[in-house]
Formats: structure tokens, C-alpha cells, sequence
């Protein structure tokens, strides 16, 4: 199956390792990966603020980019994926955008909801021994409804136990630009949300949203624990 790679910005300039075992896992998984050259930014960063008039231009450039062929869009991020699926609901004003918008958006998968509701695969063959906590992130739960999906894939890792802890699936704080805007809230959020994880006493932490990771990843290395943050990619190609 041939699929196109959205490598949102944070993957492209931040952690750029998983945007590699991302495309990797897919070759393995027996995809085609295709990299439309032209995308960039979805423009979340600004829609978030409310600007969504000047987000148009990143918007309309990543739509036309996405519309070289009918293939899939994956991408290893429930926060960017999550903005793209409300591309429609930005150009109500502007019928052909519209149109093409939610052609795009029709197309877009997480990385995690792809394999296992669209390959129907929910064991990739890794191997990752030790205790985890794994780190529900609000877009993929809460915008994406991708759920139960990582779950199915992390229960399938040869060696890997999951662990529970307090209040799972509440915020980690970072918000987009609330965690800007709302610093200190945020911080006390993130705060909070690392004593439930250091209470698990786990060997990783492990996520679908980069931007999440980072966030708590942060304040567990501010706590001297030793705990490794990884995204559910890497832990997908563990061998």
C-alpha cells in the first residue's frame, strides 16, 4: 500500500528519530512511503491562538501538497492530525477550499489508528523489555477518538508491561500555546501529572504526541528521574 508521510514540524526539527522509525515501521508494515515535498506547518501553533485567517495560508499550502495523489496521509502526531481533520470547518466562507479541505482531512490517519483499524495489524514484532506508563494525549483521545488503538499495539510488545496510575488520561498541561499563555497552570498540571507517573515507578514513558512528550518529558528530567520519554514509534521498531 503506498501512503503519504505528513512529518509535522516538531518531528522535522525537534525529534527527528521518529519521524525515521515512523517511516520505517510503515516500510516494514509493507507500505510504500511517499514524502509530498511541498508540505510544511498545518498551522496549528496559530489556529490555536485564534488566528485563523492568517493560518489559511499554511493551511491551503499543505492541502495542495497532499493533493499530488488519493493515497493515505500518515502522520505520528494525534495534535497536528487532529488540526488537519478540522481544515473544513475553517473555510466555510470558501466552498472550493472547503471541498478540498475535507478530501484531505477524509485521508489523514494517525500513525497508531492506521495500523491497526487500516492494516489491521496489532502486532509489529518489537521487543521492548521493562514497565511503562503510557501517556494518553488530549488530541488523540479527545479530537481523534484514537483510544484503545497504542493500547492494542503496546499490549504486544514482547517484555512490555503497562502500568497504571492516577488520573491517566488528564492533561499534561502543554495545550498548544496554553502552556504559553498559561504557564503556571501548566506548570502545576505537568507537575502533577509526573508525581502520578514517578509513583508507578516506571522505566519509560511512553507517547503519541511529541509535543506531550517533551512536555512531561521536561519536568521528569527537572525531578532527576531517570525515566526514558519515548514516542510510541520507537517503541514500535524495538528489536
Amino acid at each position: 500500500m503506498k501512503v503519504n508521510f505528513f512529518v509535522t514540524c516538531l518531528c522535522d526539527t525537534v525529534k527527528a528519530d521518529v519521524a525515521k522509525k515512523t517511516v520505517l515501521l510503515l516500510e516494514e508494515l509493507g507500505c510504500e512511503v511517499i514524502f509530498p515535498e511541498q508540505q510544511g506547518c498545518c498551522g496549528q501553533p496559530s489556529l490555536n491562538s485564534g488566528y485563523i485567517e492568517k493560518s489559511k495560508p499554511a493551511m491551503k499550502n499543505l492541502i495542495q501538497a497532499m493533493e499530488i495523489n488519493d493515497y493515505p496521509i500518515v502522520t505520528p502526531a494525534g495534535s497536528c492530525g487532529a488540526a488537519i481533520k478540522h481544515y473544513p470547518d475553517h473555510f466555510a466562507d470558501e466552498p472550493e477550499w472547503q471541498a478540498r479541505a475535507q478530501k484531505v482531512a477524509d485521508r489523514l490517519f494517525e500513525l497508531t489508528q492506521f495500523i491497526v483499524k487500516t492494516l489491521g495489524i496489532e502486532n509489529v514484532g518489537a521487543r521492548l523489555p521493562g514497565r511503562a506508563v503510557y501517556h494518553p494525549s488530549c488530541s488523540l483521545i479527545r479530537k481523534l477518538g484514537v483510544r484503545e488503538e497504542p493500547l492494542r499495539l503496546l499490549a504486544n510488545v514482547e517484555g512490555l508491561t503497562l502500568l497504571p496510575i492516577a488520573n491517566q488520561e488528564t492533561c499534561c498541561g502543554f495545550g498548544g500555546t496554553f502552556s504559553i499563555k498559561m504557564a503556571e497552570v501548566s506548570g502545576e498540571m505537568v507537575t502533577e501529572k509526573v508525581r502520578h507517573i514517578i509513583d508507578a515507578d516506571p522505566d519509560y514513558l511512553i507517547g503519541a504526541d511529541i509535543s506531550c512528550l517533551l512536555n512531561i518529558g521536561g519536568r521528569i528530567h527537572r525531578e532527576g528521574k531517570s525515566i526514558r520519554v519515548m514516542h510510541i514509534a520507537e517503541v514500535l521498531m524495538s528489536r
